[in-house]
C-alpha cells in the first residue's frame, strides 16, 4: 500500500499553508482529512502525473475531465470549501518568497522549490506519482486553430468547440427555453418562467415597437429573436457563428410561422452590413470578443444603429484587480469551455461603449440571478447525466458540470458578475428616443 491519501494530505497542507478542507481517498483505498462532508477521490495515480506535468488549475482540470479525479457527495460544498481556502490564501499578505514564486508562473513556479519543506513534499509527490510517461490531454480539450486570437476564423473555431456539441445535449441542460444566459428570477419561478421574463426584460428595456428592426448578436438557438417577433412584432435578424444553433433556430422559426419576421444567419457581427437597425441585443456574446477587439465591437454596433437606436449589452464581468492591465485567462475555462473567452470589469465595458459614441442610460446587475440559473442547469444536468453522456462523452459532461458548479459559486461569492447595460446612439439634438422614466420594466 502506498499510504497515498495521508501523503497527499500532507503535501496539500504544505502547499496551501492550512489544514486540508475536505476528505481525500486515494487509489489504494487510504483516506485522510475531515471525517464528514464530501470526498475528493483520486482514482488513479495518473491524476498526480497530470498535476506534475502541468502544475496548477489545468493539471487538475485534465484529471477531472479524464475521470481520474472525482467527487463523492455534494460537489458545491467541496468546491466551496476548496475555493474558500484558495481565496483566503490569495487575500493573505504574501512573503517576498511567495510573491517571487507567483511571479515565476506560468514558467513552472520553480521559485517555490526554494522552501525546503516544499522541496521535500514535491519529492514525495514524485515518488508517489511515478510521473512517466506524461499523460495526453483528454480529447475534450480545445485545439487552437483558425489564426490569431479573435480573428474571424479563430472565433468560428472557438464558438464551434463550445456550441456545436449537439442541440440535444443543450436541451437536457437548458430546458425547453434553450436560453443559454442568465435568467431573471422572481419568487416561485421555474427556470422556464425566469428565462421568459429575461427575454421580456430585454425587449422592454429596448422599448421595442412593431415593425422595428432588431439585430440579435449571438442569437443562440433563436429564443430572443422568436420572443421579440412574437410578442412585440419586431423584425429580427439573428446572427450566430454556430451552424448547429442556426439550424435549430431556423427550424423553430418555421414551426412558429414567423419566417416573415425572423431571419437567422451564420454570420460574424463584423460582416453585418445591412443596417440601420432600431435596436440591437447582445446577450452573453461580448465575452467572446476579447479586450483587444472590444472597441471594434462597440463601434461596429454603434454604426449599425439608426439615430436614437438602442443597444442592450448583457455581459459577464469580473471585479477589477489592482495594477492589472489584462485579463488573466482561467486555464480550465480557456481549455475546455470558452476558448479565448475574456472577462472585463463593468467599468471597462461602459468606458468602451462611451468611447464608441454610445450614451449609457441604465446599468442593472444580475449577479444573484446567474447563480440561481447555474444551479438550475446543474440540477438538470445531474438529472439527465446518462443521456448527456450518451449524446457527447463522459468527459464533456464532467466539463459542463464542473464549469457550471464553480461558476455558480463565483457569482454567489462576488467573484463574477453579470450586467445589462442599456445604451443609445444619440439622435439629432441629443434625442435618446427613451421615455423620461425607465425603471418600469421590472414591475
Amino acid at each position: 500500500m502506498d499510504d497515498a491519501a495521508p501523503r497527499l494530505a500532507a503535501l496539500t497542507e504544505t502547499l496551501l499553508g492550512a489544514p486540508l478542507p475536505v476528505r481525500v481517498r486515494a487509489w489504494d483505498g487510504t483516506e485522510a482529512g475531515p471525517p464528514t462532508g464530501p470526498v475528493l477521490v483520486f482514482r488513479h495515480r495518473r491524476a498526480l502525473r497530470r498535476m506534475l506535468w502541468r502544475p496548477g488549475e489545468l493539471g487538475l482540470a485534465r484529471a477531472w475531465v479524464a475521470g481520474e479525479l472525482t467527487v463523492e457527495g455534494d460537489l458545491f460544498e467541496l468546491l466551496d470549501r476548496v475555493a474558500g481556502l484558495l481565496w483566503a490564501r490569495d487575500r493573505r499578505p504574501h512573503s517576498a518568497e511567495v510573491a517571487a514564486a507567483q511571479q515565476a508562473r506560468p514558467a513552472g513556479g520553480l521559485a517555490l522549490l526554494r522552501d525546503p519543506r516544499t522541496r521535500a513534499a514535491v519529492g514525495d509527490l514524485l515518488r508517489l506519482a511515478r510521473p512517466w510517461p506524461a499523460p495526453a490531454p483528454p480529447p475534450e480539450e480545445a485545439v487552437r486553430r483558425g489564426g490569431p486570437p479573435h480573428s474571424k476564423g479563430r472565433d468560428r473555431a472557438a464558438v464551434s468547440h463550445h456550441y456545436d456539441v449537439g442541440n440535444a445535449f443543450y436541451g437536457h441542460v437548458l430546458g425547453p427555453s434553450m436560453v443559454y444566459s442568465c435568467a431573471y428570477w422572481s419568487p416561485g419561478a421555474t427556470l422556464e418562467d425566469a428565462q421568459r421574463d429575461k427575454l421580456d426584460l430585454v425587449c422592454k428595456k429596448l422599448a421595442l415597437r412593431p415593425g422595428e428592426r432588431l439585430l440579435d448578436v449571438g442569437c443562440g438557438w433563436g429564443s430572443m429573436a422568436l420572443h421579440a417577433a412574437r410578442e412585440y412584432g419586431a423584425r429580427v435578424t439573428g446572427i450566430t457563428l454556430s451552424v448547429e444553433q442556426a439550424a435549430y433556430a431556423r427550424k423553430r422559426v418555421a414551426e412558429e410561422g414567423l419566417a416573415d419576421l425572423v431571419e437567422i444567419r451564420v454570420q460574424d457581427y463584423r460582416d453585418v452590413k445591412d443596417g440601420p437597425y432600431e435596436a440591437i441585443s447582445s446577450i452573453g456574446m461580448a465575452e467572446h470578443v476579447g479586450a483587444d477587439r472590444y472597441r471594434e465591437y462597440a463601434r461596429t454596433l454603434h454604426a449599425l444603429l439608426s439615430p436614437a437606436g438602442r443597444l442592450l449589452n448583457h455581459q459577464i464581468a469580473r471585479p477589477p484587480e489592482p495594477d492589472e492591465e489584462a485579463y488573466r485567462v482561467d486555464e480550465f475555462i480557456d481549455a475546455y469551455v470558452f476558448p479565448d473567452g475574456e472577462l472585463s470589469p463593468l467599468g471597462t465595458t461602459v468606458g468602451e461603449l462611451e468611447r464608441a459614441g454610445f450614451e449609457v442610460r441604465d446599468v442593472e446587475a444580475l449577479r444573484e440571478h446567474y447563480a440561481l440559473t447555474l444551479r438550475a442547469w446543474v440540477a438538470r444536468l445531474e438529472a439527465n447525466r446518462d443521456e448527456a453522456v450518451r449524446l457527447t462523452s463522459p468527459g464533456r459532461a464532467r466539463v459542463w458540470l464542473l464549469y457550471m458548479a464553480a461558476s455558480a459559486l463565483g457569482f454567489e461569492h462576488g467573484r463574477l458578475g453579470v450586467n445589462q447595460v442599456l445604451a443609445v446612439k444619440p439622435g439629432p439634438g441629443g434625442d435618446s428616443g427613451l421615455p423620461l422614466r425607465l425603471r418600469t420594466w421590472g414591475a
